[in-house]
């Protein structure tokens, strides 16, 4: 007889690979890639930070991690995640989650909305301490 450790608590998530990943790897323009695959976290991230690197609005960067957060939080469902739970750093295909979520708080905090901040940064050291101290740290 097996038995489960309820105390555990769900198993990681780990998201498939996103194509996003590679064509942003190989040198393609984030805007390209989000209109080619919108659906994308990976994507949204990438030109979240783009936008954070060029200087644009916090506004903007709120935007974009916004969308890039939704996108994954429609992923993570489709892969068995159930509202709670690791979704850890070290799977590199989480990563677009994890970056668009640290974007979210950053930009957040920028724009003065303090209960935001506090949600998507418990909610990223939840799902992910090592993520939360490589980007929020």
């Amino acid at each position: 007889m097996s038995h489960v450790d309820l105390m555990a608590g769900p198993p990681p998530t780990h998201l498939p690979e996103d194509p996003a990943a590679a064509e942003l790897a190989g040198g393609a323009a984030p805007v390209e890639v989000v209109r080619s695959r919108p659906e994308s976290p990976f994507a949204w991230a990438a030109l979240a930070e783009q936008a954070v690197d060029q200087g644009a609005d916090d506004v903007t960067v709120y935007a974009y991690s916004r969308v890039g957060y939704h996108r994954s939080l429609d992923m993570l469902r489709r892969n068995g995640w159930k509202g709670h739970g690791p979704v850890p750093w070290e799977h590199e295909p989480n990563r677009g989650f994890l970056r668009s979520l640290a974007l979210l708080a950053k930009s957040a905090k920028a724009i003065g909305e303090q209960a935001e901040w506090d949600r998507c940064s418990e909610f990223l050291r939840d799902s992910s301490p090592t993520a939360y101290a490589e980007l929020l740290g």
